[in-house]
């Protein structure tokens, strides 16, 4: 005889254990006795151990050989199903133990909870197809039931803080809430049991919400079996972005990338999309669907064929680097003459980098000093620097504005080397301004890659000044004198902003110096002599 799957014995074992458990609950509620107390709580040893066993399969399932993604995932998710399989027993106990602590049963209004229980109950009874079966539909409906929960918290929450209005028994009814809320807690433990068996169907960790925003972009197009879902990033303002691989009408996989998170967000992506389509024709990729729900949005866009400067700085060949760089000062330079307009434009980057610097204080305190003195003489303080130039930086306007990416970071452009192209991504940035802002931040999310051998950082220090570079011959072209004066600014900047998302303190402070040196550089610069202002751009970016 074979033997028997470690994990899906003992899943067994541990749903069968809690749905005696549920059982006992509901009697209980039904009629309060402190027996019917004891062996609910006598039993808590035997759902934590079978638990503890299913974890244990599944840690030891992922530890032994090379297990493919699919498998790991699934691993997890049943891992993370047995935590609130256990979590619903513990949470039963505790309610009982609130209960018992009610002198008055009739403030605790048992009665009303023996239909939220018994659903709970029979949601439990389902797990088990849903996890085995991959059957989404009923996955979601598991994850429902937190609402049907949550509006008898609601309701009940309402009755008990009513009661408690002048009434003598508050102690009685404040039991009653503590109750409450273990027993409404099982609907969170629920919908997290769901968002596990909807991400081993789908192949990416998902929140509940999340499968419906991806639902409903998708809609019409694949079912969750026809659907491989993989990460690509998390951003910083907590947007989700994953590329989707669907199977086509005629069987071909179809390409795309789904992003979701705060709709104001998104919109703004979207927003960005749309204009670079309309300004600067085939840079930006094609919104394929988007959807809204509350205060989420989801965006379906296009695939972009190639990889993110920042891979090909990295990892690519020197010949291949080269001919990257090519093309994207190519379209650069293009995308500014064809968008120039003779507005002025004003960056704002000392305004910018005072809004940040609380961040910054907050993770390199020691590198961040502030007024001093050096054998009698005042050294201005970081924060004063920054107050001071935005006072020089607001009487030097760009003398025209183009439109820029706005967070032109190097893995935020995409180079195709087979149809030697440029793209562009993660344009909720983007607008007319001036182009040092897109230059500045290019030139140091070079410099803050955090790789130390020295033949990487020459390579990196190179691709920064080449960029320089190519503006520099822009700018003169454009005859924009105080290019290099504002371009210090901004690098000023995005040195001393950027150190927020570092956390090696020796990178952090390397950059730190540098944002300090440009600062006082700039401000030693006689007024109206602006113009004659440059920086050893060599020395900057070499380490």
């Amino acid at each position: 005889m074979p033997r028997p799957d470690p994990i899906a014995e003992n899943m067994s074992f541990l749903l069968a254990e809690l749905d005696g458990q549920l059982t006992r609950l509901i009697a209980y509620f039904d009629d309060p006795r402190t027996e019917t107390a004891l062996q609910l709580v006598q039993r808590a040893g035997y759902s934590h151990n079978l638990s503890m066993r299913v974890r244990k399969a599944c840690l030891a399932g992922m530890m032994r050989n090379k297990k493919s993604e699919a498998t790991q995932l699934r691993l997890q998710g049943i891992d993370t199903i047995a935590r609130n399989l256990d979590l619903i027993s513990r949470l039963g106990r505790r309610a009982v133990e609130q209960a018992e602590r009610v002198d008055r049963q009739k403030l605790l209004r048992a009665d009303t909870y023996g239909a939220p229980l018994k659903r709970v109950r029979r949601t439990v009874a389902r797990i088990n197809d849903a996890l085995e079966a991959r059957d989404s539909k009923l996955a979601v409906e598991i994850g429902q039931a937190r609402t049907e929960m949550g509006s008898f918290h609601d309701q009940l929450f309402r009755t008990y803080t009513r009661d408690m209005q002048g009434a003598k028994h508050t102690e009685d009814l404040a039991y009653g809430l503590l109750c409450l809320n273990e027993v409404t807690r099982m609907g969170e433990a629920l919908q997290t049991i769901s968002e596990a068996i909807l991400s081993i169907n789908i192949g990416q960790s998902v929140q509940f919400e999340r499968y419906f925003t991806l639902r409903s972009v998708l809609a019409g197009v694949a079912r969750d079996e026809e659907i491989t879902l993989q990460p690509l990033a998390e951003t910083r303002s907590g947007s989700a972005i994953s590329s989707v691989n669907l199977r086509g009408a005629k069987g071909e996989t179809v390409a795309a990338v789904f992003k979701d998170g705060d709709r104001r967000k998104v919109k703004e992506e979207r927003v960005g999309v749309k204009s670079w389509n309309s300004v600067y024709p085939g840079l930006a990729p094609e919104i394929l669907s988007y959807e809204k729900s509350g205060k989420s949005a989801a965006l379906l866009i296009e695939h972009l064929e190639g990889e993110t400067f920042e891979d090909i700085v990295l990892g690519a060949t020197d010949e291949a680097l080269a001919e990257a760089q090519k093309a994207l000062h190519k379209t650069v330079r293009d995308i500014w003459r064809q968008t120039r307009t003779d507005e002025p434009a004003e960056m704002k980057a000392m305004e910018q980098l005072a809004k940040r610097m609380k961040d910054v204080h907050r993770l390199h305190s020691r590198f961040v000093r502030g007024p001093q003195s050096v054998n009698g003489v005042a050294v201005m303080g970081f924060d004063g620097l920054v107050s001071a130039a935005a006072a020089r930086e607001a009487r030097i306007a760009a003398p025209f504005s183009v439109y820029i990416h706005g967070d032109f970071n190097l893995d935020n452009v995409i180079y195709d080397a087979v149809g030697r192209k440029i793209r562009f991504i993660d344009l909720h940035r983007s607008r007319y301004m001036d182009y040092v802002q897109d230059v500045s931040v290019f030139m140091v999310s070079n410099y803050r890659l955090q790789v130390l051998d020295a033949g990487t950082r020459a390579r990196i220090a190179a691709v920064a000044t080449d960029m320089h570079a190519m503006a520099a011959k822009f700018a003169r072209q454009q005859k924009d004198p105080t290019f290099e004066y504002r371009l210090a600014l901004g690098l000023a900047r995005s040195f001393a902003s950027s150190t927020r998302f570092v956390v090696d303190e020796k990178h952090a402070r390397r950059m730190l110096v540098r944002a300090r040196y440009i600062l006082e550089s700039a401000l030693a610069v006689p007024e109206g002599k602006e113009a004659r202002f440059r920086l050893p751009m060599k020395e900057l970016f070499s380490d």
